[in-house]
């Protein structure tokens, strides 16, 4: 496998993935295993942009790969072409495969993805073909759909020295007939808008009354019925018949008919695994996708239904269980997907069936767009924050990439959070008790020169200051300079409350004077609060008590309390 550097010399290796019929769980290990070593993932789709084998391979994959989305130019629909359907195809083809001998010449592993095995009816033996003599290319076989399909109809295709002949629905109907009267089994695949001729095929040759529709075997809105008791306009693409070479000797998973099983039209989209990069992914000259994201698995306890896909904002509180709440606990519930820096997204339980984007703390924008593009293709999003969600989170990078136009169908909502500055206020007493003001000392999105500029005007105005992202491994400066200039304003005994993982395993709570504050004591996890001239700080049998009176002297008398 590659690692992701650019500065490989050796070319990198193709993997051509089989994931098998769609249930997740019948990925071999060896798949599973390539998957999520790969440094490119590659899968088609339509032009709708939903991708089967990118929904069956997202729980093996890891956040950070890159992703290619190859969107087929057409279908089954007309083209304007020169050179007609087959020139569209062939193109794209060629245009595909160069894309992906970008990747390997680079030295980067790519792994293209393929929804049962790669060379049944699969779009990778395309480009196997165009890439293979060029670069080392291994297949890994995985269960193929009339297996699948057998296994879900629970009786042998075969068996002896009978012959199982596989068709694909798009021939003639003649040419069909002739084939199902000579074979003792058929499995029957690419239906779709074939299954008229299919089924005509199948009672032209006598063996209609013998044969069984499966439809999205291994996956957890499997049916199967009577080929004769299926609607025409209720098979998609991914279905097969099967007519079983011997006779079945056990009862056959069939009970209902077509017509108490049939889906509305909205309930079959919302079902339907999909991916989200089409808007991004129509051009075939990227080298690689920078906003990916992932798709719906469908599980047996998983409620899906026809609401449109939104975007809810959420805070978690800033650490105890207990400070969520419960609009939020009932959002994170009721979302098909989560969104969030890695850390934050760990202190959400795990749900069966929901999908979690996990990405680290620097990319606001990008998990932004991710999240709205989910939502855009039907998925419930919450992007998740600690704390209050509007405050030094991602509130406001959600909203401001909502305001592009490309997404102005997709609803956002924004629901609070108990922010850190509040809860650690709490564990001594009051310090945000009048005026105050919040300060990120974070130089990384605003320059440093702006950030002392603030705290000098709030220092100058006498308002208590609650200070997020004070430090990190990058940045360790930065407190001792915050310090040195509000000591230009504020006297040395000022008291600061410094509170660390408030609400966590580790929590602690201290309170030190301002001239005292020592920078080394401070990271990541800690928020400090500054008090203003009006902050106090007693002793008591509790300990030490902070609060910010609301009362404020004026000319040597004091001012009644803020209403």
């Amino acid at each position: 496998m590659g690692t992701g550097s650019e500065s490989h010399t050796a070319p990198g290796k193709l993997w051509g993935v089989g994931l098998g019929p769609g249930d997740p769980e019948l990925v071999t290990v060896k798949a599973a295993r390539v998957i999520a070593a790969a440094d490119v993932i590659a899968f088609h789709s339509a032009r709708h942009g939903r991708s089967i084998s990118r929904g069956i391979a997202a729980p093996y994959m890891r956040a950070g790969q890159l992703e290619e989305h190859l969107v087929y130019p057409v279908t089954t629909e007309t083209t304007d072409h020169p050179g007609g359907y087959q020139g569209a195809i062939d193109e794209f083809y060629e245009q595909a495969a160069e894309l992906l001998a970008g990747h390997l010449a680079a030295g980067r592993s790519v792994a293209l993805l393929a929804a049962g095995d790669p060379l049944f009816y699969s779009s990778y033996m395309h480009m196997h073909r165009r890439l293979a003599d060029r670069f080392e290319a291994e297949i890994i076989p995985g269960i193929t759909s009339v297996s699948a399909a057998s296994a879900a109809l629970g009786t042998p295709l075969v068996e002896g020295e009978q012959v199982l002949t596989i068709l694909p629905g798009t021939m003639p109907v003649d040419e069909l007939t002739r084939r199902l009267r000579d074979t003792e089994a058929a499995a029957i695949m690419k239906l779709g808008r074939t299954y008229p001729n299919v089924r005509q095929a199948l009672s032209d040759s006598g063996r209609l009354a013998d044969a069984y529709y499966v439809e999205r075997a291994s996956s957890t809105r499997q049916r199967v019925l009577r080929a004769a008791d299926v609607a025409d306009a209720d098979v998609p693409y991914f279905s097969i018949t099967l007519v079983p070479g011997p006779t079945p000797t056990t009862p056959l998973p069939h009970a209902k008919p077509a017509a108490a099983q049939h889906e509305s039209p909205n309930t079959r989209a919302a079902l339907s695994t999909g991916n989200a990069n089409e808007d991004i992914a129509d051009r075939p000259d990227r080298v690689a996708i920078d906003r990916p994201s992932q798709v719906v698995i469908d599980r047996p306890d998983r409620v899906v239904d026809d609401r449109p896909g939104q975007v809810v904002v959420v805070g978690l509180g800033p650490g105890a269980a207990e400070w969520t709440t419960t609009e939020v606990h009932e959002a994170l519930a009721d979302a098909t997907d989560l969104v969030g820096y890695t850390t934050y997204l760990n202190r959400v339980p795990a749900r069966p069936g929901q999908r979690r984007h996990a990405s680290d703390n620097r990319v606001e924008s990008e998990r932004a767009a991710m999240a709205l593009d989910l939502a855009r293709r039907g998925a419930r999003v919450a992007v998740v924050s600690s704390g209050d969600p509007g405050v030094f989170a991602m509130a406001a990078a959600v909203l401001e990439e909502a305001a592009d136009p490309q997404w102005r169908d997709v609803p956002v909502r924004v629901l609070p959070g108990l922010t850190a500055a509040n809860a650690v206020a709490s564990r001594v007493g009051a310090p945000l008790g009048h005026d105050y003001a919040m300060i990120s000392l974070s130089d990384r999105l605003k320059p440093w020169e702006v950030v002392a500029q603030r705290l000098s005007a709030v220092a100058a105005a006498d308002m208590a200051i609650a200070v997020y992202n004070p430090a990190s491994s990058q940045r360790t400066w930065q407190v001792g300079a915050m310090r040195d200039l509000l000591l230009e304003h504020r006297k040395p005994d000022t008291p600061v409350v410094l509170g660390r993982d408030v609400g966590g395993p580790t929590e602690s709570v201290r309170v030190v004077a301002l001239g005292d504050l020592d920078p080394a004591e401070v990271d990541m996890r800690t928020l400090l609060i500054i008090g203003a001239s009006t902050t106090t700080a007693q002793e008591t049998d509790q300990g030490v008590r902070v609060y910010t009176s609301r009362r404020y002297a004026r000319s040597g008398n004091a001012a009644a309390p803020d209403a």
